[in-house]
């Protein structure tokens, strides 16, 4: 018989809407992630005071991640993303109002910031707990790819320099296109994405309890986040994995929230004005789009490991391109670099933890997971904030570098292919 090629199954409808509901959710995030650090700057030029924004943004899921992402487990995901969004698009229309009477102070945007991360962590688990009941499991590198490479062309490619023309609008007019964005998000995911996607009780008894006395129902609640955490933090590669992001995402954090000063300001070593600042990452959507066709790819090609150890660690080289050549066109070129294997490396991970997670249990290891590796990231800004004001940007830079290569270090040091294979098996075996 002559060998035939097996077709891949398609993505779907149901993965359509929600991919676009992330597209446009993301281009408002990519509006408001560039306009804040803008706006803060014509109010302070203090790094420890830039830096309180990224500290802002991340702390929610510090506080709230592990306990948000057992609420994503016990309610439908769409609803919660739905919920998310609405909250979100309100509070950026008292932004805009803020704005436009030139009410917005630094405090104000600082809580405008911190209330938008809350929305972050309950939208974004939801959004990434629900793709396993969307697409069929083999594809899902495909569907994470999608998602990755929609999300980098909505915030950099066109949300950053949206946020740039808007701002020479007015601050307001900025803040109200965010807030239409997200509003339509929860539209288009309440609209085209029909049916239930509550997860399934792992057990008859986790059911009743749930639906027993609000003092039951509170235990069985924090059972569950402990079970969640445990999981985590017992497992031979969620484990690494974890730990590996949040020593990355703190360093980079610590970078890039003073890294406006490096880059925007005649007194600034590159020099760039408020509206050329948005354009860096241009190129960083353009690699992350070109990434997120060839994750596959590329992960089938080299394997998931070595695929992502070898992301990991030339990002972080490539971070000292804006230091050692601080030409916009060096930065640029380097970002989209940047894109392009961050987005290989990204797509891998977050396909492994859902292949290697019990599904029932997807958002609260996903809560457990991020309020972990998210959770380091506003210590990460306070950090590079006063490290910079105490001994300067470049040392903050540097630092952060050599942080992130110790964390690469120890990932490819303890999760190696064979790790994975041996955490599928339990997996499947797991009844």
């Amino acid at each position: 018989m002559p060998e035939t090629t097996p077709t891949r199954r398609p993505l779907g409808r149901p993965f359509a809407a929600q991919l676009t509901s992330t597209g446009l959710a993301n281009l408002g995030d990519g509006v408001l992630g560039t306009l804040a650090p803008l706006v803060a700057l014509t109010l302070t030029t203090s790094p420890a005071q830039i830096s309180l924004l990224q500290a802002a943004a991340w702390l929610p899921w510090l506080v709230l991640g592990i306990v948000a992402g057992a609420v994503v487990d016990r309610l439908d995901r769409r609803t919660v993303q739905v919920v998310s969004l609405l909250v979100r698009a309100t509070l950026l229309t008292t932004g805009a109002w803020l704005a436009a009477t030139d009410r917005l102070s630094m405090t104000s945007l600082l809580v405008l910031v911190l209330v938008y991360g809350v929305t972050e962590v309950f939208a974004d688990l939801g959004a990434t707990a629900i793709v396993p009941a969307l697409v069929p499991r083999d594809r899902l590198s495909a569907a994470n790819g999608r998602i990755l490479g929609v999300q980098q062309v909505a915030n950099a490619f066109v949300g950053a320099p949206l946020a740039g023309a808007l701002l020479a609008i007015g601050a307001g007019v900025a803040f109200g296109t965010s807030a239409g964005l997200a509003a339509l998000a929860a539209v288009v995911l309440a609209v085209g994405l029909r049916g239930r996607f509550r997860a399934e009780a792992t057990s008859t008894r986790t059911t009743a309890q749930l639906t027993s006395s609000p003092a039951r129902a509170l235990r069985a609640g924090l059972g569950q986040v402990r079970e969640g955490l445990a999981f985590l933090l017992h497992h031979p590669v969620l484990r690494p994995l974890t730990i590996t992001s949040a020593v990355l995402n703190m360093a980079s954090t610590a970078y890039f929230a003073v890294f406006v000063l490096w880059a925007v300001g005649p007194g600034s070593p590159m020099g760039l004005t408020p509206q050329q600042f948005p354009l860096l990452t241009l190129g960083l959507a353009a690699g992350a789009v070109v990434g997120s066709l060839l994750a596959e790819k590329v992960q089938n090609r080299f394997g998931e490991m070595p695929t992502l150890v070898t992301t990991l660690t030339v990002n972080v080289l490539l971070l000292l391109v804006p230091l050692l050549w601080p030409s916009g066109w060096a930065v640029a070129g380097a970002l989209t670099v940047v894109g392009f294997l961050n987005t290989i490396g990204n797509v891998v991970s977050m396909s492994l933890r859902q292949r290697i997670s019990p599904s029932a249990m997807l958002g609260r290891i996903g809560g457990a997971g991020r309020t972990l590796s998210y959770g380091l990231m506003p210590v990460g800004a306070l950090v590079g904030g006063l490290v910079a004001e105490r001994w300067g940007l470049p040392t903050t830079f540097v630092g952060a570098v050599v942080v992130s290569l110790v964390a690469c270090g120890y990932v490819a040091a303890r999760v190696r292919t064979s790790t994975v294979r041996d955490a599928e098996r339990a997996h499947d075996e797991r009844p």
